[in-house]
């Protein structure tokens, strides 16, 4: 199973998606484009999970597809 992450940067200016939490994938400039991008790629590879994270990699919010 795959995992998808979601995680801001330092100063929360942009938001990280990345593949079992290695180097991103892809940057977005907004929390809610990096949720639906990490959705949309969960769908695509299921099983997977979406974990969305806060500024301290604590997991807030965990989706699985």
């Amino acid at each position: 199973m795959k995992t998808y992450s979601v995680t801001p940067n330092v100063d929360a200016s942009a938001w990280f998606v990345k593949l079992e939490d290695v180097a991103p994938e892809e940057v977005y400039d907004t929390k809610s484009e990096a949720i639906e991008a990490a959705e949309q790629l969960a769908q695509e590879n299921t099983p997977s999970i979406v974990e969305i994270q806060d500024e301290y990699h604590n997991v807030l919010e965990e989706k699985k597809y």
